[in-house]
């Protein structure tokens, strides 16, 4: 089983889902920014095949990225050592047998298990976690 808190260093951090981290802006403490997510590129994700991520940035220890699944894309079980909030924007997202479509927010606490996190028909979400 795998925490995602374990960060593994190639030529440089891993994210949340095992992809390297390469481009994502560090804003410091009192400053704020304006993204468009548009113009970033996708990277693909070294946690699970057919996943992609946009890192948007980080600062005082977070991190937020848009996240999307191919159709069929699926997570290996897994456990959340800080807590993650997903909120999905397109598609469908189903996580322990629930069904999340655009609109829906899912929180899991430190300790919780990922055992069924896949996508049949592809998803987009937003992810911010503890970087």
């Amino acid at each position: 089983m795998l925490l995602l808190s374990e960060k593994f260093f190639l030529t440089g951090p891993l994210d949340h889902y095992g992809s390297e981290v390469t481009a994502m802006s560090m804003l410091e403490r009192g400053a704020s920014m304006g993204v468009n997510t548009d113009e970033l590129p996708w990277r693909p994700s070294a946690f699970a095949s057919g996943v992609f991520v946009r890192d948007i940035a980080t600062t005082d220890g977070w991190e937020m990225q848009v996240v999307r699944f191919e159709p069929g894309a699926r997570f290996p079980i897994h456990t959340h050592e800080r807590p993650e909030f997903v909120f999905i924007l397109e598609g469908e997202l189903v996580q322990a047998g629930r069904r999340l479509g655009p609109g829906w927010a899912s929180v899991a606490s430190a300790g919780s298990v990922d055992d069924d996190v896949h996508s049949e028909t592809g998803c987009v979400f937003v992810l911010v976690d503890r970087a």
